[in-house]
């Protein structure tokens, strides 16, 4: 069997007006997706999604550029799979699309999922996450993050994580105040679901700290990216402040952007994504965490197919925990599919079928054409 031919799906869909969502200083407008197919001689094709924060149009000029030096190649050969390098997010974006489209394919080949050709003993379900609290904005509708929670307790989730908010200066929003909106939430909840809280690395270290300890005194899972990335030793004290995890690294593509903040102790948690990863490397950022003891929750924000990636890799790696499913992204999130997969008591059911389980609906180009221009516009109060 030998590679033929690579191809990039451009794919969006406008958010209707209810479905827009604020969050700090951007309102999102579009969903995006960008699918990478690698074609064969033997009418096996595989599928793989690239994180669309690569920008898709980009994604598919690396996938272009790439492609000589993979067409003709034996697909099950892991080698042939080029590297996420950390340097340029389009390409590292793309590399990663192909990795997982690779992988998809070496299981159609071989009639196995992708998990068990991680694990000779995978799971058959996964644990969710829903990934939401993008909607509530502090001057208008504070309270719709309680709805939402509850809304995803009914749904049978065990957790969710949830965001910080519309910009703070725009109403004045203090430490104290959102404190006090925090606590009413996990009251309302009353810990019936696990909750976390993203900081988006809008935080100074003076306003994390005592949100990351009165979060744990509440019981939190994990507070992610409170404070900029970049903030190394910032990070790395309120690791040692606070019991709770402090989380991180959806931005990184390789092991060697995480190599500081694993010596540094600066994450209790890893976040790679697959969709900017890769598979590959994806799974060797998480046996190096696991030399260290840390844990890998993946980032995995976008759409379907990016959720069967991580999914694949959590029933396979006993390092690697639980998988995120984005609650914003609209109908584009599951329509790229033919069917999706079932989801029991806040667990995704992995199909018995072979590879990632799942199969791009005929026409998703003409039912999703790519939308140009930027996600989400500027808001300014």
């Amino acid at each position: 069997m030998k590679i033929t031919a690579l191809e990039t799906l451009c794919l969006s869909r406008m958010h209707e007006p209810e479905r827009q969502w604020v969050t700090s200083r951007y309102r999102t407008i579009k969903a995006d997706c960008a699918v990478v197919l690698v074609h064969t001689d033997a009418g096996i094709t595989g599928i793989g999604e690239a994180s669309a924060y690569g920008w898709p149009l980009r994604i598919a000029d690396w996938v272009e550029w790439l492609a000589p030096t993979l067409i003709g190649k034996d697909p099950t050969d892991p080698a042939i799979a080029p590297a996420p390098n950390g340097r340029g997010r389009p390409h590292d974006c793309a590399v990663a699309g192909i990795d997982c489209a690779l992988w998809d394919l070496r299981g159609k080949a071989a009639g196995k999922r992708v998990s068990e050709l991680l694990s000779s003993t995978p799971a058959d379900r996964v644990r969710l996450y829903a990934s939401g609290g993008c909607r509530y904005d502090w001057r208008y509708n504070p309270e719709q993050l309680i709805e939402e929670a509850l809304g995803y307790v009914e749904q049978g989730y065990t957790a969710m994580k949830f965001r910080i908010g519309t910009e703070w200066t725009f109403d004045g929003v203090t430490v104290d105040r959102f404190l006090g909106h925090i606590r009413e939430l996990a009251q309302a909840v009353n810990g019936r679901m696990d909750l976390a809280l993203d900081g988006n690395c809008r935080l100074t270290e003076e306003e994390a700290l005592p949100i990351a300890l009165e979060l744990d005194r509440l019981g939190f899972a994990w507070f992610e990216e409170p404070i900029d990335r970049n903030n190394i030793a910032g990070n790395a004290r309120l690791c040692a402040a606070a019991e709770l995890p402090i989380t991180g690294g959806e931005s990184f593509a390789c092991l060697d952007e995480f190599r500081p903040y694993i010596e540094a102790k600066a994450y209790d948690v890893l976040q790679p994504d697959a969709g900017l990863s890769g598979i590959t490397e994806t799974l060797r950022i998480a046996e190096m965490a696991a030399q260290f003891g840390l844990p890998v929750y993946p980032h995995s924000w976008h759409n379907g197919l990016m959720c069967m990636a991580h999914s694949h890799l959590v029933a396979a790696h006993p390092n690697i925990k639980i998988v995120e499913l984005c609650q914003h992204q609209g109908p584009l999130q599951w329509g790229i599919v033919q069917e999706r997969p079932q989801v029991i008591d806040g667990h995704l059911m992995l199909p018995d079928r072979p590879g990632l389980g799942v199969e791009l609906v005929e026409d998703v180009a003409a039912r999703f054409p790519h939308v140009e221009g930027h996600y989400a516009i500027n808001v300014e109060r």
